[in-house]
């Protein structure tokens, strides 16, 4: 870019979003961060914005591109949003080829490919943070998701703006705004024919749902989504640290067992009770739901000598004062 965009309102509230983004979670001049582009205008309009600001506050910015191999023209675009970050002034600017697998679906299975390859560049280049374009709308989706799903409150948290090396500083802005960055600047984004796919429940309910709830209940209904997204994450983020805090009260590990005693389970609220239980089942690294934890609680609260539950991965018995969950496999060092 030789020209420097005019300073629009689009410009300057991405900008701005980067700023305030970097000061909450304690980014300062000497630290590396790397930008997570696709070429779309979310990524894009982020990536820019990052180059813009990371020389005037001192910190090192590079950006990583997931090519997943899905679709054909993806390794174009992939190239081809290389060269234009690296005119942008984004230093290093590195492309990650990744397979991606079949569990949990298309969607789940590319994201999973996705967050690895962008965590190994970031342990490679010492990035302090990966920053993700995820806008107010996405936040919607998820949420929205999440309520079809009955997911309970982890799905309805939505995205966080600061969750470990990741950050999202865009989650407060409109996809209009990012759109309205790239033209401003005069940037010419990847169009993802896939996000107009309806096989997807995520476009589905961005083209369909979304703008059905606006004309039967009225505008700001992506808004008001992700404002309930924001007000459930706090109180189970309080209720999480409570249940870490009973956690290591209530359970010791063994080798290749969890042991839960009974009496101080019986004595943890409901909500505390079952996020124990989940945490303890997620020792044994399969995927747990709420039927398997409330099996589990069924051993605590309506006991009446029922044989030992078999579950993914462990084996669930109460034997006098306590719960253990057992596997034949070694549990990991630091599993309670």
């Amino acid at each position: 870019m030789t020209n420097r965009p005019r300073l629009t309102p689009a410009i300057a509230d991405v900008r701005r979003a980067v700023r305030e983004s970097w000061e909450a979670s304690g980014i300062v001049a000497g630290d590396a961060v790397l930008v997570a582009c696709s070429g779309g205008p979310d990524s894009l309009a982020l990536a820019a914005a990052v180059a813009f600001e990371a020389p005037r506050a001192g910190i090192s910015a590079g950006a990583v591109i997931v090519e997943h191999g899905i679709q054909e023209v993806t390794k174009e675009v992939a190239s081809r949003t290389a060269q234009l970050l690296s005119s942008l002034g984004l230093d290093p600017v590195e492309v990650a080829h990744v397979s991606v697998g079949s569990v949990g679906g298309p969607e789940s299975a590319a994201r999973t490919a996705r967050y690895a390859a962008l965590d190994e560049a970031a342990a490679a280049l010492d990035a302090k943070a990966i920053m993700l374009g995820h806008t107010l709308d996405d936040q919607a989706e998820t949420v929205m998701l999440g309520l079809a799903r009955g997911s309970g409150p982890r799905a309805l948290n939505g995205m966080a703006s600061h969750s470990g090396r990741y950050l999202r500083p865009l989650l407060g802005l409109h996809r209009q705004v990012t759109h309205a960055f790239c033209e401003d600047s005069e940037l010419s984004p990847w169009i993802d024919p896939q996000n107009s796919q309806e096989r997807f429940a995520r476009v589905r309910v961005r083209q369909a749902v979304l703008p059905m709830l606006e004309i039967e209940l009225g505008p700001g209904i992506a808004d008001s989504l992700a404002r309930t997204a924001e007000l459930i994450r706090e109180d189970s983020e309080y209720l999480d640290e409570l249940a870490l805090a009973a956690y290591e009260m209530v359970v010791t590990a063994g080798p290749t067992s969890l042991t839960l005693e009974l009496m101080e389970l019986e004595a943890l609220a409901r909500p505390i009770r079952n996020r124990v239980i989940l945490r303890a089942l997620e020792v044994f690294g399969e995927t747990y739901g709420r039927v398997h934890v409330l099996a589990v609680a069924d051993l605590v609260e309506n006991w009446h000598g029922q044989k030992e539950l078999t579950l993914p991965g462990v084996r669930v018995v109460r034997t006098g004062s306590q719960i253990t969950l057992k596997t034949s496999k070694t549990l990991k060092s630091g599993a309670c």
